[in-house]
């Protein structure tokens, strides 16, 4: 239950500070969460392929706001091509 509420914070700081960076603004409680939860399993699994060891607090934070901005950054993209866009 400590991981889970923890892994909430960590997402929740994750995804408002990547929302702010992205966006200017952050883009409500549930989805800055959200953002930064999917960021921190994107940003642990990038960093596990190069071989980054994650331990701590402040380093889950930030390998979690790298993640939520790859995924905000992609997310981005794919909208702005009108990828998700319907007619």
């Amino acid at each position: 239950m400590e991981y889970f509420i923890v892994l909430l914070l960590v997402g929740l700081v994750a995804g408002f500070l990547a929302s702010k960076v992205m966006t200017g603004a952050g883009m409500g409680l549930i989805w800055d969460i959200v953002v930064g939860v999917l960021g921190a399993f994107l940003g642990g699994w990038l960093a596990g392929l190069i071989g980054i060891a994650v331990g701590g607090l402040l380093a889950e934070i930030v390998v979690a706001f790298i993640g939520a901005v790859i995924l905000l950054f992609v997310f981005r993209a794919l909208v702005g091509r009108g990828a998700f866009r319907r007619a």
